[in-house]
């Protein structure tokens, strides 16, 4: 691991706004070179977003840890991730919850990210196939819930996985230049629903599955 470079970007995050130690301790303690391909070895401590197989990006380490920041995690808790991509996220989530389940649509993105997570000694990281939109039924409900990818609208689904007292983080808008990171805490009187920064995240797929990849 570049030490100097982890420190520099732990130094832009915190002077962008992040203020959660046990967050900030989670980004510096996960590789970030070890997920991102190596063409881009060289930038994987850079805040930038980097493209990873079929369409899909690791995003910038500052919205990383900006909805990790806004999810509020804690020890005891279930996480569900929706989009594994490469599993940086997912690494992320692993250093703060009890035990974190992530999907993926894409076969080999999520068998990739799967021996990844292993490889670096993260055992606490469910990975499985599937509509994210769905979510992940058998294992609710989750104490919370992350998406990686932009909904058009917000996922009735996911919040209806969502224990009581939970926490949703979703990027919502069909437009890349006006989607809004939103976070959604679920209490027994409804929904509060707060609207956090700008991002700009590949399209939360629903349907049918893909066929490359599946067999």
């Amino acid at each position: 691991m570049n030490v100097p470079a982890v420190q520099r970007l732990i130094a832009e995050l915190r002077q962008s706004g992040i203020t959660d130690e046990k967050v900030l301790e989670a980004i510096a303690a996960v590789d970030r070179e070890r997920f991102v391909a190596p063409p881009f070895a060289e930038r994987a401590w850079d805040n930038t977003a980097l493209p990873i197989s079929f369409g899909q990006t690791i995003s910038q380490p500052l919205v990383v840890a900006s909805m990790t920041e806004a999810l509020r995690v804690g020890p005891r808790m279930k996480v569900l991730e929706i989009g594994t991509g490469s599993g940086y996220q997912a690494a992320v989530l692993a250093k703060l919850a009890r035990r974190v389940y992530s999907i993926e649509r894409f076969k080999p993105l999520s068998r990739e990210a799967e021996r990844r997570l292993v490889d670096l000694g993260i055992y606490n990281v469910v990975c499985d196939v599937g509509d994210g939109s769905k979510g992940w039924p058998s294992q609710a409900p989750f104490d919370r819930i992350i998406v990686t990818a932009a909904a058009e609208e917000r996922p009735q689904a996911l919040i209806d996985q969502l224990a009581v007292g939970g926490i949703l983080v979703v990027p919502v808008g069909r437009d890349p230049t006006s989607q809004v990171l939103e976070r959604i805490i679920k209490s027994e009187n409804g929904l509060q629903r707060d609207t956090l920064m700008p991002v700009r995240f590949v399209p939360l797929v629903i349907g049918a599955l893909p066929v490359l990849g599946q067999g």
